[in-house]
């Protein structure tokens, strides 16, 4: 499968409410769309805007964190997995310009027991690495509603940790 086609079979993920991120219902939300890759990879494209500048004309340092985090912990979720961060490590390498379209992948890169872990990557428009990551995430079924837990995973009837 080409690169092409693998993008045109990307599948969007749900919105989960007021997240600062990505919550469509969140007026202050950097308003990231995820999609998920028949890989299982994550991808979205990102604009920051003013609301989210650090130094003059460029992105927050804590703003790009944010979304690799955001990232991540959506590649684990869409997996199947109900988590929450325990480890995040941000390298920043370039500058992110405001008003620029960047994109945003995120993987899975292994597992050991109940932590997974995962890496991400803010990619200017000339393929420059801008911000990269690696997470480890922790399953953490009792910390969310269950009714979350079902919109993400597909309506399944169980959570993870019942059906592992």
């Amino acid at each position: 499968m080409s690169a092409r086609e693998a993008l045109s079979e990307k599948r969007p993920l749900p919105d989960h409410g007021p997240c600062f991120v990505c919550g469509h219902s969140n007026p202050h939300s950097i308003g990231v769309q995820w999609f998920v890759l028949p890989d299982g990879r994550i991808t979205a494209q990102v604009t920051f805007s003013e609301a989210q500048q650090g130094p003059p004309g460029f992105a927050h340092g804590g703003a790009s964190a944010a979304v690799l985090d955001e990232a991540m912990g959506a590649a684990v979720w869409s997996a199947g997995h109900t988590v929450v961060a325990v480890n995040l490590n941000v390298d920043y390498h370039l500058p992110v310009p405001l008003g620029v379209p960047v994109q945003v992948e995120a993987r899975i890169t292994g597992q050991e027991g109940k932590a997974l872990h995962t890496q991400a990557e803010l990619r200017l428009p000339d393929g420059q690495v801008a911000v990269s990551a690696r997470g480890i995430y922790v399953e953490a079924p009792h910390l969310f509603d269950e009714e979350v837990i079902r919109s993400w995973l597909g309506g399944q009837d169980e959570s993870p940790s019942q059906s592992s």
